[in-house]
């Protein structure tokens, strides 16, 4: 896989079961890393803002054995859960977990490798079905990672909060 541009989020189907999805990010890895297991910033960039639901609650225990939990809707009561748990952290370069809310849902791994103070990023998905990665497809993700793209230039502008 090459890298593709900064702004270029690549996504391929390596099998029936697994998505890949491939970006380079403009900041360190440190800062990457960050964004995908501190709830404050997480909440900032995942829901994707096409479809008008927000998260409205992120739990992360970065842990291996530990739990997360985020919601979306816009309010609890029709808020709809993804869940699971954490079965490897590598801080600032590595994290899997589990995806328990079907039982179609299957195992993300992301890895984060820098390159002269940008971050590769590189998202796989295996999924338990053939169906399941057809329904998936990473078709969020260039959103999602356009969002990062955006909290990382706040970040290095210093407009986190």
């Amino acid at each position: 896989m090459g890298e593709g541009n900064d702004k270029s989020t690549r996504v391929e189907r390596a099998s029936d079961r697994e998505v890949v999805v491939t970006r380079t990010f403009n900041g360190p890895v440190r800062i990457v890393f960050a964004a995908w297991t501190t709830p404050e910033l997480f909440m900032r960039w995942w829901a994707p803002k096409s479809l008008g639901v927000p998260m409205i609650a992120c739990e992360m225990d970065v842990r291996a054995g530990g739990g997360y939990r985020v919601a979306f809707g816009h309010d609890e009561a029709s808020a709809m859960s993804f869940f699971g748990r954490y079965l490897e952290v590598v801080p600032n370069e590595r994290l899997v977990w589990t995806n328990e809310e079907s039982e179609d849902a299957g195992v993300t791994t992301v890895t984060f490798e820098e390159k002269g103070g940008k971050t590769l990023l590189v998202m796989r998905e295996l999924y338990a079905s053939k169906a399941a990665a057809d329904e998936a497809s990473g078709g969020m993700a260039p959103e999602q990672f356009a969002q990062l793209d955006e909290l990382l230039e706040a970040v290095g502008a210093g407009r986190l909060s």
